[in-house]
């Protein structure tokens, strides 16, 4: 682990699962950050991962790590029905935050969010990761640089088999279950990078699980008087293509899981005339923990590349796509 200096944000995690094991490894190749504090609900998690992780301080309660004055800034790792309150409670304690996505599981709750980050004077981002991947940023340079000509359709999926059991969290009501909300945001988030609008018409297709939570998802968009479309799918039901793809007029881009993107083809036809890759050990969390580092030691107070604006978008069509269920 690095050590603490002048020039960088100190980090404390709440939630100790798997998402939170990877933030904390990719953090160690971001330049501006070190991780001081990890808390769970029981603190022998808490203190296992420390421990495997090399973490100098494990809490067994929220609150203890709200409370830490070596942390500047909270990664919310735990499930989505609980950022809201989670969210608030460290921006009331003086923490910056960065939320795992979706930030929160209503329109009306992100702006309870945000409205707390802004009277506190304190960050808040949705932790968007793919927005940061190098592949995904030359793919939006190619596509603005006109390489593929006037975009005309975005494909995206995400899906994968998860038997059903009314036990899961993702399958559970009480905690926000369903694929919409655990996979569906990748797609929908990449509809919103490279489209930047809300569609004109919709269409939505789902099925449900034994309890009534969705499991699969299709999603029909169109745009600008049918100038694009947005094909999305989500699905537990399922190992989709999980591909984003962008069709133009003049080519197409490819991206293979492009939530951890590594690579970005350009097709002229058949023929590919041009890639880029980024080479990489870790995961790829480390692109969005270093941007926010930077930007809090900056001084700023919203986020550049996940804008609060692009998070409303995510709660908003992610709302009017489960009205249609």
């Amino acid at each position: 682990m690095k050590q603490n200096a002048t020039a960088t944000i100190r980090w404390g995690i709440i939630g100790a699962g798997r998402i939170a094991r990877t933030f904390a490894a990719d953090l160690a190749h971001a330049e501006h950050a070190v991780l001081t504090a990890v808390a769970s609900r029981q603190l022998s998690s808490a203190q296992a991962f420390a421990d495997d992780c090399a973490v100098p301080c494990a809490y067994g309660s929220y609150a203890q790590l709200f409370a830490d004055p070596n942390v500047d800034a909270v990664y919310i790792a735990t499930p989505h029905s609980h950022h809201k309150e989670q969210a608030i409670a460290a921006l009331r304690a003086g923490k910056h935050v960065l939320c795992e996505k979706p930030a929160t599981v209503t329109p009306a709750e992100l702006e309870e969010v945000l409205a707390v980050a802004v009277a506190e004077k304190r960050y808040f981002m949705e932790g968007m990761w793919t927005y940061f991947m190098p592949v995904i940023q030359k793919a939006q340079e190619w596509v603005k640089a006109g390489r593929i000509g006037n975009l005309c359709h975005v494909k995206a999926d995400f899906g994968f088999p998860l038997p059903y059991s009314p036990d899961l969290r993702e399958y559970d009501h009480r905690l926000a279950g369903g694929c919409l909300l655990e996979m569906g945001i990748y797609p929908i988030a990449m509809a919103w990078l490279f489209l930047q609008q809300d569609p004109d018409t919709q269409t939505v297709w789902h099925h449900k699980a034994d309890n009534g939570v969705e499991d699969d998802v299709v999603i029909l968009n169109t745009y600008g008087n049918n100038r694009a479309t947005a094909q999305l799918t989500t699905s537990f039901r399922s190992k989709l293509n999980n591909y984003l793809t962008l069709i133009g007029d003049g080519g197409t881009l490819t991206i293979a899981d492009y939530w951890a993107a590594r690579e970005v083809m350009l097709f002229q036809g058949a023929a590919c005339v041009d890639r880029f890759a980024e080479q990489r050990p870790q995961q790829g969390f480390n692109h969005q923990i270093e941007q926010v580092s930077c930007e809090l030691l900056a001084g700023k107070l919203q986020p550049e590349v996940v804008s609060w604006d692009a998070s409303r978008a995510f709660q908003r069509h992610m709302a009017e796509i489960k009205a249609r269920f």
